[in-house]
């Protein structure tokens, strides 16, 4: 009876710690958020939008370059990077059952036609970057962690080592699933003239300037306009008009001194050249950013062992540089929670999504989609393409199901001209309802590392 009393008490304080661990670091990323919120409030307004802008952009350009750069540098080798594979080939999969699980969203709730590829990008695509790297700095801070004593180095390494994916699944798959609907997409003559009020930096909200600064100044020319729908229209066997546009572009590129590789023979196949210009249209030169660059760079001096041992080694004769980013890189963490507390300050957009499809969405992502990943991370487990008990490799999976919808859609629909206050208004609600999901899922998975 004794025994069993103490096995019982053993098993309730084992709980409670867990508890603790798990939520614990979470709080402490509340309460960096709720310290931005407060100080960008419109009614206390002690830090201007123009701080949390600049701040957002020492973030992008130095803090988490920084951070990138000396953690990922210090863990990457070629048998590691052998290792390490799922971790990016789970971002593609964590988003097609996310755009899997959007679909299905899309036709249970029945949002307004324009804004259905919308419903199914935002319930897809979760924040792979910025916030596991902070819930992981959280986690790693706390002595009572379950992932051992390199928590920090191991966990932002494995978060970094995916980051270059999921930025070509934005400027790919996302570019074009947010192009704005053709069908509700206002024609103007060539010959009318449009007066345009003029977005100055100051008055841009921070939404779009939060997680990748500068994007609306990559505006192409069909950025903001159906290009896509109104080249691929005639494949439908609808109408065949379309071509005359692409006659328009391939005209354009040889007026403008374009490539003659740009404009290929006349007979050429339909489906080819439209394929082909699509191609052309997708920015994918924009991939290479700061943080990119990073992780490129450490993966670089991470697999030629000379240039990891004048980096990294513990005598390395450049140790004085890398350990000055890492003091730049320590500020990555609060900043990105102040940043992320001043968005929120900014308060929802009026949506036309519609309550039911709002709900629907950050139901699937925040407490549906989780659960998948649970069972797609165990399936991975049994088929031995994880790296076996390492605890930090399978969190790093499970969150890659777990976060909100990424910030960066805030810009993204921006610069498409395309549902920025749906993003908005989504991205508010899902981030004051993550503080409970991500705890309740947080500790579910300290749970699971029981038995891994």
């Amino acid at each position: 009876m004794a025994y069993f009393l103490q096995s019982v008490g053993n098993e309730i304080v084992g709980g409670h710690q867990n508890l603790l661990s798990s939520v614990v670091p979470l709080l402490k990323l509340l309460c960096l958020s709720s310290i931005g919120l407060v100080l960008a409030h419109p009614k206390i307004n002690l830090i201007s939008k123009e701080t949390f802008k600049l701040l957002s952009k020492l973030v992008f350009a130095l803090f988490l370059p920084c951070l990138i750069f000396t953690e990922l540098g210090k863990s990457v080798t070629l048998k590691n990077m052998r290792e390490w594979w799922f971790i990016p080939a789970n971002v593609i999969l964590s988003t097609a059952i996310g755009c899997i699980l959007g679909y299905l969203v899309a036709l249970i709730c029945r949002p307004p036609p324009q804004y259905f590829r919308f419903t199914v990008v935002m319930t897809g695509f979760g924040n792979t970057g910025n916030l596991p790297l902070a819930i992981v700095g959280s986690i790693c801070h706390s002595s009572d962690q379950p992932f051992g004593q390199h928590c920090n180095t191991t966990g932002v390494a494995y978060i970094s080592f995916a980051q270059w994916v999921a930025v070509i699944l934005v400027y790919t798959f996302v570019y074009h699933m947010l192009e704005p609907p053709e069908e509700f997409y206002e024609i103007v003559p060539e010959d009318s003239e449009i007066e345009r009020e003029p977005i100055g930096d100051a008055s841009r909200p921070l939404l779009f300037e939060a997680e990748w600064p500068g994007m609306h100044h990559k505006e192409t020319e069909h950025c903001k306009t159906p290009f896509i729908a109104r080249i691929f229209r005639s494949m439908s066997g609808s109408t065949e008009p379309n071509l005359s546009e692409l006659d328009h572009y391939v005209e354009g590129n040889i007026e403008g001194g374009g490539s003659p590789k740009s404009v290929r023979c006349l007979n050429e196949p339909k489906v080819v050249r439209k394929i082909r210009i699509v191609a052309e249209r997708t920015p994918i030169q924009h991939i290479l950013q700061p943080p990119t660059i990073a992780s490129l760079l450490a993966i670089i001096v991470g697999m030629v062992p000379q240039l990891r041992s004048v980096l990294f080694d513990e005598d390395a004769p450049l140790s004085f540089f890398t350990d000055s980013l890492e003091i730049v890189a320590a500020a990555m963490v609060p900043s990105v929670m102040l940043v992320l507390g001043g968005l929120l300050a900014e308060g929802p957009d009026k949506s036309e999504l519609g309550m039911r499809t709002t709900i629907g969405i950050i139901f699937t992502r925040l407490l549906l989609l989780p659960l998948v990943g649970i069972g797609v991370v165990a399936l991975a487990g049994k088929l031995d393409i994880i790296v076996s008990g390492d605890k930090m490799f399978v969190f790093v999976l499970l969150l890659q199901y777990t976060t909100p919808s990424a910030i960066l859609l805030g810009a993204m629909t921006n610069l498409r001209g395309y549902g920025t206050k749906e993003t908005s208004a989504l991205l508010f609600w899902q981030h004051i309802f993550a503080v409970v999901s991500l705890s309740f899922y947080v500790t579910i998975y300290f749970k699971l590392f029981n038995y891994v």
